[in-house]
């Protein structure tokens, strides 16, 4: 098992990043589908009496979504897996400020593999050293890695003008472009702490997948905040209906995409 937990530093509110962070999964969602691979929308739902966080929080909005992968999955996974098994099923948790996210994979690895998510929002800048309310064997555990958006490096697979936030200014706030030691500087800021443990049980590839997949997570998080940071002003004043609409519109599109077209977005991520 190997624990890892992320800060990412981002120039906008906890209340923005709530309406920001939504419209960009969604957004993404849309470009990672086609070619009978990405994503699928099962229920995006409210949901109550589901405590988290030792109880402090016990209502949000519930989603189950599976992802439909073969050329997306790290080619170590697709080579092992049998025909029909590569498919994960994520379960996730809003009760923002927090949120707990769970990825399985019950077609193969079942009890084997559990990728779990712990992630809180605060205003600050990331120097909150328990803001997760940890253990103490877990605080031993976890190694940590802060996310700069602007300044750390990305593959050339990944990088485009468009969501370089070293080139990007907002016409409506006027934040960015984001340069030098912006992580210092910058109002509003704030962090998203994310606890990543990964479990996958396969003897003589159990280090070599999780290291992988912390690995990927890591990308992940550059990748997406990167795009949420360089998309400002297409969420920038909407409200919480406006993103259910939006995710509803989006899971008849994904629908749609799954079943044409080519493969598009991420493939191979490794």
């Amino acid at each position: 098992m190997l624990i890892h937990e992320y800060r990412v530093i981002l120039p906008v509110t906890v209340e923005e990043y709530q309406i920001a962070s939504l419209y960009t999964i969604a957004h993404m969602s849309r470009e990672e589908t086609g070619g009978s691979e990405g994503v699928e929308v099962v229920k995006n739902e409210p949901f109550s009496d589901y405590p988290l966080m030792d109880g402090k929080y016990s209502s949000g909005q519930y989603s189950f979504k599976k992802y439909h992968l073969d050329k997306k999955m790290p080619t170590i996974l697709r080579l092992i897996s049998p025909k029909g098994s590569k498919e994960l099923h994520e379960e996730c948790w809003n009760a923002y400020p927090y949120c707990k996210t769970v990825i399985t994979n019950p077609g193969f690895m079942k009890d084997d593999f559990r990728l779990e998510i712990i992630t809180m929002h605060t205003n600050d800048r990331g120097k909150e050293e328990n803001a997760l309310q940890l253990s103490q064997e877990v605080l031993g555990q976890r190694e940590v890695f802060v996310i700069d958006i602007a300044n750390d490096p990305v593959a050339s697979n990944d990088y485009s003008r468009n969501t370089d936030p070293k080139l990007y200014r907002s016409a409506k706030t006027n934040r960015g472009p984001l340069q030098g030691d912006w992580v210092d500087t910058v109002t509003p800021v704030m962090t998203c702490y994310k606890l990543v443990t990964v479990h996958f049980r396969w003897f003589g590839l159990q280090n070599k997948v999780e290291k992988i997949l912390q690995n990927f997570q890591r990308r992940l998080y550059t990748v997406v905040n990167r795009k949420l940071f360089c998309l400002m002003d297409e969420w920038y004043n909407l409200t919480l209906e406006d993103i259910r609409k939006f995710e509803e519109e989006t899971k008849a599109f994904l629908n749609q995409q799954r079943t044409c077209g080519v493969v598009t977005g991420t493939v191979d991520f490794t």
